[in-house]
């Protein structure tokens, strides 16, 4: 196989030469098969020329904008590997789905699409994930999930990409005392989502300060709160320093216009699904300039060349399409997916089960620094708990601007997820 120099996942051990053989054979791989000719096995979304994986995105719900940017990153991955000759001597395919960020909807999508695919490159959305755990289970159907809590990772299909949301919040925390902008025993205020994806962020932010004498001042809320003024009046009254967020993005405008309109004024932390530059043209976009954003991939803007080659190639296919860290995210979860199949080929299975096979071996997965390096060997730990910290910016494409490169604090090194094993 001939391999461009575009920054597949790199992994370590694999041979470039026994691809090559694994490739140079095919197999009917129709749908439900026991097995391949040539010596590579299969069952699901593999013939002897294509590999099928799905997409299960947001196109037209509250995080539209970022399924959108999500969705022309994976298929800007699937076009290079194609280009470089494939996988296995397979082109890749994806079977895309829009649930809107829908649960039930997803639940209706998924068995029409489960018998036409390999695995799913990203499924978007914690709801959406909680609904169909036990279908990915039962199926033995790896996913990439385009949601980061840890709660998850007590199921092995899930291929986590990049850290989680505790984790980011740890680490956004630390940065902002780093930072001088929190200190030893001071009062935080969280405001939260009920559910998985909220209360995994608020779990980050009250081990953090657990370890450093601070308080917490939770407020829940739900997906379709969009008024938060009560809220931050609230969290005024309370006398906090900081602002967490694990919100919708039209939740963090409204957090960010009352933090500036009540004179509370401090720093606002969010981690990755908080931001939508899209706020930039909001009412709130004057306010926006206390918030800073946690997240495990690069954001649309950095400079790191990767992410720049990246965003050139996104803008250049989609002109008209958000601007945002979905972009670089998507990419990643084909590298990691190219990752995975590179390895089941070597092992002669692309098999469901040869993938979760090739996953559990992968200690060095990388990524060109679009997210830390990735090690799947740990039952129930964060793949990875490094994290870039970025700033809104009116001027920055994509309306955040790197502010600390990868790094990973002490705290969140030392953090135990809730899955994790010993």
């Amino acid at each position: 196989m001939m391999i461009k120099n575009w920054g597949r996942a790199a992994v370590v051990g694999v041979s470039a030469l026994l691809l090559v053989a694994c490739g140079s054979t095919a197999d009917s791989g129709s749908s439900g098969s026991s097995g391949g000719t040539g010596g590579v096995k299969t069952d699901f979304g593999v013939t002897d020329s294509t590999i099928t994986l799905g997409v299960m995105g947001d196109r037209t719900g509250v995080f539209k904008n970022l399924g959108e940017a999500l969705i022309g990153g994976n298929e800007l991955w699937v076009a290079d590997v194609n280009a470089a000759g494939g996988i296995c001597g397979r082109q890749l395919a994806l079977e895309i789905v829009d649930h809107g960020y829908k649960a039930d909807t997803a639940k209706t999508l998924y068995p029409q699409l489960e018998p036409k695919i390999l695995g799913i490159v990203q499924l978007l959305g914690s709801p959406v994930l909680a609904a169909l755990k036990q279908n990915l289970i039962d199926d033995n159907v790896s996913a990439a999930p385009a949601s980061w809590s840890s709660e998850i990772l007590n199921n092995p299909n899930i291929m986590m990409i990049g850290t989680t949301y505790d984790v980011e919040i740890i680490d956004g925390l630390s940065y902002l005392q780093q930072q001088g902008l929190i200190k030893q025993g001071d009062k935080i205020g969280h405001i939260y989502i009920d559910g998985e994806y909220g209360g995994n962020g608020l779990r980050g932010s009250k081990f953090y300060a657990e370890k450093h004498g601070m308080t917490v001042v939770e407020s829940k809320i739900t997906s379709t709160d969009n008024d938060l003024a009560n809220i931050v009046t609230g969290l005024k009254g309370e006398g906090v320093t900081a602002i967490v967020l694990t919100t919708t993005p039209g939740q963090t405008a409204s957090a960010m216009a009352n933090n500036a309109a009540l004179g509370l004024n401090v720093p606002v932390l969010g981690n990755n699904p908080t931001f939508d530059p899209a706020l930039l043209s909001s009412p709130a976009a004057g306010a926006l300039d206390k918030l800073y954003v946690a997240a495990s991939s690069a954001p649309f803007s950095s400079k790191t060349p990767k992410a720049v080659e990246v965003a050139t190639e996104y803008k250049a296919k989609y002109p008209n399409s958000p601007k945002n860290a979905g972009a670089q995210a998507g990419y990643v979860e084909g590298l990691v997916w190219q990752a995975v199949l590179e390895k089941a080929c070597q092992n002669g299975d692309l098999s469901r089960a040869g993938v979760q096979t090739a996953l559990k071996s992968l200690t060095s997965v990388g990524t060109d620094d679009l997210v830390a390096p990735l090690d799947y060997s740990s039952p129930g730990a964060p793949p990875t708990r490094g994290v870039y910290i970025a700033k809104v910016d009116q001027n920055a494409e994509g309306g955040l601007t790197e502010v600390a490169p990868l790094f990973t604090a002490p705290d969140a090194s030392e953090y135990k997820a809730p899955h994790q094993q010993p």
